[in-house]
This record gives structure tokens, sequence and C-alpha cells, in this order.
């Protein structure tokens, strides 16, 4: 099961395992077992794409069994991430395929899907007792030459993928970010039913001058 410590209280209730998914930085050296390794990345292939056209990639090195995969991604990371990331036993790599198998036109929802199939994997992870931390801190053109990413595919994120470890080991910084409680934006901040808000004294037919 999910570690269920600091979840998220909401303004309506959610799925259980939606409140436990967290991002967080604290990894134990537990290896992650091929059978649920390949059980998140099945979850991922599950998510909606447009055309059905699935354009998510992932690399993966694991510590124990790719290790020169590994350390190229952790390699790629910027040094803030590095602290950390380097006890998570799995580092991945989101790419986007960028165009269309059936036409090769640009698909210009290919980033938007990957989202949505690592969101899927998150998930699946959390259910699994995993955890998963998603960055954006990293080099794509060191991803593309280490792994000689052809043209047509785009490095999206990174991530660490692993077992809940001791917010102890962690700087004091990144501790407190870790035990913090967790915050979200109520509903009325990004939530706009029937029209987009308009601040007050405007008015949408009003020509810009």
């Amino acid at each position: 099961m999910a570690d269920t410590t600091n979840v998220l209280t909401l303004e309506h209730p959610i799925l259980p395992v939606l409140t436990q998914r967290r991002s967080p930085r604290a990894y134990a050296e537990t290896p992650v077992p091929t059978e649920a390794l390949h059980q998140v990345f099945a979850a991922a292939s599950s998510a909606a794409s447009c055309f059905g056209e699935q354009p998510w990639r992932y690399l993966v090195g694991s510590r124990a069994e790719q290790p020169a995969a590994y350390d190229s991604i952790l390699a790629s990371m910027g040094e803030f991430n590095q602290v950390w990331a380097n006890k998570a036993p799995v580092l991945g790599v989101s790419i986007a395929k960028l165009h269309f198998s059936h036409d090769a036109n640009p698909n210009a929802w290919a980033r938007h899907d990957v989202g949505q199939a690592t969101a899927t994997l998150a998930i699946q992870a959390t259910v699994l007792g995993l955890q998963i931390h998603q960055m954006a801190g990293f080099s794509p053109d060191k991803i593309r030459e280490a792994f000689n990413i052809p043209a047509g595919y785009e490095p999206v994120a990174v991530f660490t993928l692993g077992y809940p470890g001791d917010p102890a080991s962690l700087p004091d910084g990144l501790r407190e970010k870790e035990t913090a409680p967790r915050v979200r934006k109520p509903l009325a901040e990004f939530l706009f039913e029937g029209s987009w808000p308009m601040p007050e004294g405007e008015r949408y037919d009003q020509a810009p001058v």
C-alpha cells in the first residue's frame, strides 16, 4: 500500500490514491522489482492520446541493472537535482514522438499526451507503494547525445522512481520541503464555469487601445 502520510486535504472527496501521490525527494535504496517497474509503464500505456498515437517513449536506467544509462540520465540533471536524485534506484526520461505515424504531420498534442501517460504511471506507482518525482531541471541536449535520440523525438522531462526513504537523509532545505503540508489551489482559481473570468471594469467586447 502507498504511504498515507502527508496526504492532501481537498474541498471535495476524490480517489484516495490521488491524495497520496506526491513528488518526494527522499528515496530508499531498495531496488524496484522488474515486475513492478513493468506494471507502472503498462499503466502509462493505458493513457488516452490523440488519434491513439501513443507518442510517449521512455528511457529507463536502473542503478543495479543499467548503471551506464542511470549515470547518463543523472548527468543530464542540474546539480540541485543530482544532490538527491542519486539516491533513487531508478531514473527515467519521458520523450515525445513529434509526428503522427499515419500521415507524418506534426502532432501538436504529443507533449500533452506524454504528460497524461506519465501522470497515469505516477498513480500506478503510488498504488504499488512507489513514488515518482518529475523534473524539468535537466539538459535535453545531454540526453540526446548520450542516447542518440533521433530527430523527431523530444525529451520532455526526467524523473526518479523508487520506494520512499527517510526525509532526515536530505539536506536541511530539502528536508523542510519534504515534510511541509501539501497545498493545492482552490477550484475557484482554475475552474471557470461558463466563461473566462473578466477583470473588474472590463468587457470582452472592448477594443484594445
